[in-house]
């Protein structure tokens, strides 16, 4: 038994009654941000299933992370559950004595939460038509949640809707990676903060409400899941993220999660909290939820190079800034875009060729390597695939694709310099603004740009297709 297994055993042996072994423990897929295990125990002569939520790679996150911690997120599970909020009963908050990193132990819930599968699930036919205005439901009974009375607001940050805009543009500006197109996004942004309040005062936020973090069976939603970036706010918040394109998996013309429409949302919301949410107000958080991952995105490339938590996983999740970034223009500088044209991959001239070479070891790790391992192993050996197709798409595409945003620019300046210099230049001109967001050709500089690096990218995501369907 490794020392892992040997410190969750001591833990549950005390909180668990009758508790006699541990028989497995499974770390799950997915959960790039925090760790996600399936404990199988023997208690009281009978098998038990638990879960349990650990910090990724069980080291404290750095203070400057955000959110309110597991212990919080413990505090927020249970005092939701006590609302109405489907959650699970959460058994114990790992301390520094236990010695697996924060977290929690909680029981385990059968369900869907994989989003794809909610959407597609032959079982879930029935329940689909009634998700939104249940997501609406469960929205009203988080929010009307008093922060005060329950204690949480001695754990949460307050955060204003400026703030949040500002706070989350200086991360991204950290990063040192110029993305035009999040600059323009978060100019708009702040011309267009909501003047409308349907609550006097900051209200408990979810702050990662959607498709993907809902547990889902026949019967309904059975969990709300990942509580580890609440804070008090707008809640509005929460129900612009659930229409957010990156969590409709593909289904675009059901704007809630890919199950339902706004108004069933707001029906089922204003059905427990009497509010009638206006459209635009949760259009303001929908381009705000694009904006927001893809600020999230280009964070985990940061997570990989710094650690703590260096797989395989965080860069190929960086990759999708572009598909959020696609969203934001297709929500507010919507227009004609075109895709370069491939051609042959830039390469040596050596046998075999340099995408020969990453295709062998592509295929390689998405035929052998995933049919001889399991579980997590086999699902990050396809994550590694996807990396090296992106590679692929690079060598063929990426030429021209940069070619032709070196040209727009110097159009746009009037000017020789390289590219990277211009597109710094054009960066720091919107964060300063010195560049009007109306200036003749940016915007198609911007969506060209994004649509033809998201082609790259992700070439199978659906605001692809929606941006190429604009004439």
């Amino acid at each position: 038994m490794s020392e892992f297994d040997q410190r969750l055993q001591a833990v549950l042996a005390e909180v668990i009654p009758g508790f006699v072994r541990l028989v497995s423990v499974r770390r799950l897929s997915g959960g790039a941000s925090q760790e996600t295990y399936r404990i199988e125990l023997e208690a009281k002569g009978e098998f038990l299933t638990l879960a349990m939520r650990r910090a990724a790679g069980g080291v404290p996150p750095r203070s400057d992370a955000g959110g309110p911690g597991l212990e919080a997120e413990a505090l927020l599970m249970r005092v939701a559950r006590e609302a109405g909020v489907p959650e699970p009963e959460v058994y114990h908050v790992l301390r520094e004595g236990d010695g697996l990193g924060p977290g929690f132990v909680m029981a385990w819930l059968e369900g869907e939460a994989l989003g794809s599968k909610i959407l597609r699930a032959p079982e879930l036919d029935g329940v689909r038509p009634r998700l939104a205005k249940e997501c609406g439901q469960i929205l009203a009974r988080i929010h009307g949640i008093d922060p005060t009375l329950t204690g949480l607001a001695e754990h949460l940050n307050v955060v204003s809707t400026e703030d949040f805009v500002r706070r989350l543009w200086d991360e991204y500006r950290r990063y040192d990676a110029p993305q035009p197109m999040i600059d323009y996004t978060a100019r708009w942004l702040l011309d267009h903060l909501p003047q409308d309040k349907p609550y006097s005062g900051p209200r408990l936020v979810h702050n990662d409400f959607r498709n993907g973090n809902l547990m889902v069976t026949p019967k309904g939603v059975t969990a709300v899941l990942d509580w580890e970036l609440a804070h008090l706010g707008d809640p509005i918040r929460d129900l612009g993220w659930i229409c957010t394109n990156s969590w409709r998996f593909g289904v675009r013309e059901m704007p809630v999660g890919g199950f339902g429409t706004l108004d069933e949302l707001l029906e089922g919301y204003e059905e427990i909290s009497g509010i009638r949410v206006s459209k635009e107000h949760v259009h303001f958080w929908e381009v705000f939820g694009s904006f927001w991952w893809a600020v999230g995105c280009l964070r985990m490339a940061d997570a990989y190079r710094n650690g703590p938590d260096q797989t395989v996983e965080r860069p190929g999740i960086a990759r999708r800034s572009s598909e959020c970034q696609v969203d934001c223009a297709n929500l507010i500088i919507p227009g004609p875009v075109e895709l370069v044209a491939a051609s042959a991959p830039a390469s040596s001239i050596d046998m075999p060729r340099t995408d020969e070479l990453v295709a062998s070891v592509r295929d390689f790790l998405r035929g052998d390597a995933r049919k001889a391992l399991e579980g997590r192993s086999s699902f990050m050996a396809l994550v590694a695939s996807n990396s090296l197709d992106i590679v692929l798409r690079e060598l063929s595409l990426g030429p021209a694709h940069l070619a032709a945003e070196h040209a727009r620019l110097r159009d746009l300046f009037d000017s020789e310099e390289a590219l990277e210099v211009m597109r710094r230049r054009l960066a720091h001109g919107l964060q300063d603004g010195s560049i009007a967001l109306d200036l003749e050709g940016l915007a198609d500089h911007l969506r060209l740009t994004v649509v033809n690096q998201l082609a790259i990218d992700q070439p199978r995501y659906s605001g692809l297709s929606a941006a190429l369907a604009v004439s």
